[in-house]
């Protein structure tokens, strides 16, 4: 059975190749969606094709839901959105990706029904098809080519719902076991350098050492250093003031 219910329906409107149904599986299962709606695929379902290239998706091949036609697929939703990159002549709000996922999110947060409407590779979804949905989601493409495959357009509007239902993490650091270094640890490694260089006669002149020392703990705090950063830095100094009492 399909896993949390507060995600949209993505809905394939007469996909052609099978390959394309299990691309857009996969593209589907990358960012946890796994509520497939197939509309009147040309070659039939299930079709044998489509599981290779869900490339492990596949039991989002198994559980998809056959419909014959649009307004089945779609009745039980309150918010339909139908991608496509044409101009329409249809009064409609359109949406980029990233704001129809968070508008998806908002409403599947009220107890509402989502779906999103997919076209067929080679022309897209039908005017009357469009028709039926509440808005459009058009993505901002090259205008000159602003063909988009299907499985392109699923993982790009996977993605935005991945970012709009809050699992993605905007930033994080790989620390690869290290920490931090703490605001005493930078403290130590500034005096050592100051010390150092104050007595290799680099704060000169006098009277501009204090913004020198000055700018040499701004540069310090500014830099994101580990521990181990640190020790390092501290090791490089001490080698070099070995080196130039040697010579």
């Amino acid at each position: 059975m399909p896993g949390d219910l507060r995600q949209p329906a993505f809905v394939l409107v007469r996909p052609q190749m099978g390959e394309n149904i299990g691309a857009a599986a996969r593209a589907m299962w990358n960012f946890g969606l796994d509520r497939m709606r197939l509309v009147s695929p040309r070659d039939g379902w299930p079709n044998p094709a489509s599981a290779a290239m869900a490339s492990g998706a596949g039991r989002l091949l198994d559980e998809a839901q056959l419909h014959e036609d649009v307004a089945s697929a779609v009745g039980d939703c309150d918010l339909v959105f139908a991608t496509t990159a044409r101009q329409r002549g249809l009064t409609k709000p359109v949406y980029s990706p990233e704001e129809a996922m968070k508008a998806a999110a908002d409403r599947l947060a009220e107890g509402g029904r989502v779906a999103v409407m997919f076209g067929p590779e080679r022309a897209g979804l039908e005017n009357g098809d469009v028709a039926q949905a509440n808005a459009i989601i058009s993505v901002p493409v090259n205008p000159e080519f602003p063909s988009l495959n299907l499985a392109q357009c699923v993982l790009l509007c996977g993605y935005e719902w991945r970012r709009a239902s809050g699992r993605i993490e905007a930033r994080r650091d790989e620390l690869a076991g290290a920490q931090w270094a703490s605001t005493i640890e930078v403290e130590k490694l500034a005096e050592h350098y100051e010390q150092r260089l104050d007595e290799a006669g680099f704060f000169f002149p006098e009277h501009k050492a204090a913004s020198m020392q000055l700018t040499l703990r701004n540069l310090w705090s500014r830099m994101p250093l580990t521990s181990e950063d640190v020790r390092t830095l501290h090791g490089i100094l001490r080698q070099m003031v070995r080196w130039k009492e040697r010579g």
